[in-house]
């Protein structure tokens, strides 16, 4: 939706103590919230402003968005099992 926030901490919120341990002690996971946050950010800023940008190039932005949260997922339930 328009101006919702979807970065990790705000999809995640139930794991918030565990994603900011996982960002310091791993840097991998670390560079994968970064990028879905930032990639957030920009799909964000595209879609308030209404910049020119072809649909196909936002959908790829929400596709790569999606697979990383998907990855970021996967390493929380993973460390949570740990």
């Amino acid at each position: 939706m328009l101006s919702e926030h979807h970065d990790i901490v705000h999809e995640f919120p139930e794991y918030h103590r565990m994603i900011e341990s996982l960002r310091i002690a791993d840097k991998e996971f670390d560079s994968l919230v970064a990028r879905h946050d930032f990639l957030d950010d920009e799909i964000r800023n595209l879609e308030e402003r209404q910049q020119p940008i072809s649909d196909e190039e936002i959908e790829k932005m929400k596709f790569e968005r999606a697979a990383l949260k998907d990855h970021v997922y996967q390493a929380i339930r993973s460390a949570a099992k740990a």
